[in-house]
């Protein structure tokens, strides 16, 4: 398991920790770090999954909005909360990490998937983030034309719509 899965993997169980506790993620994840600069028991949080949690967090609302224009006959509340966590990651690196193809970020957000939650939850997330995957360059490209104070507010509803209906789970609970 290379650096870079540790370290997303790291992050999602910070979001999904922190949602499940109403925490802040951020707070959540700069506590973990000085506590393993003291604990040896604490394992040492890794830069990138500072990057992942602050990236996350800063950006919530672009986020969730980008995940909740790709969820057919769903909410993002209704998600498994493992879900929306790997969705987030996976989602602020397809529009943030420049570093990080889209393909990698997919595929790593289906291994956790796999890793993580249910049966149902890797298709699922792949077919959520391969819709995604064709706004996020327009979702980009509309961001880096705003000015910065109004940058995290940019979504998938100021590009054009080019989804369909396929990212949905097979069951509908």
């Amino acid at each position: 398991m290379g650096a870079r899965h540790k370290a997303r993997k790291r992050a999602v169980d910070f979001l999904f920790e922190a949602e499940a506790r109403d925490l802040d993620p951020v707070t959540l994840a700069t506590e973990r770090s000085e506590l393993s600069a003291h604990e040896e028991t604490v394992a040492p949080v890794n830069a990138y999954t500072t990057t992942l949690v602050t990236g996350v967090a800063e950006n919530l609302d672009r986020v969730d909005s980008v995940i909740g224009d790709h969820l057919h006959q769903w909410t993002l509340a209704r998600l498994p909360a493992v879900d929306r966590a790997i969705l987030r990651v996976a989602v602020w690196e397809l529009l943030n990490a420049t570093d990080v193809p889209p393909v990698v970020a997919v595929d790593e957000a289906v291994e956790l998937a796999k890793q993580l939650s249910t049966d149902d939850s890797p298709s699922f997330v792949n077919g959520v983030l391969g819709q995604i995957v064709l706004v996020a360059p327009q979702v980009r490209a509309a961001a880096a034309a705003r000015p910065a104070s109004e940058r995290a507010a940019v979504t998938t509803d100021d590009v054009t719509d080019t989804t369909d209906d396929d990212a949905r789970p097979a069951t509908s609970s």
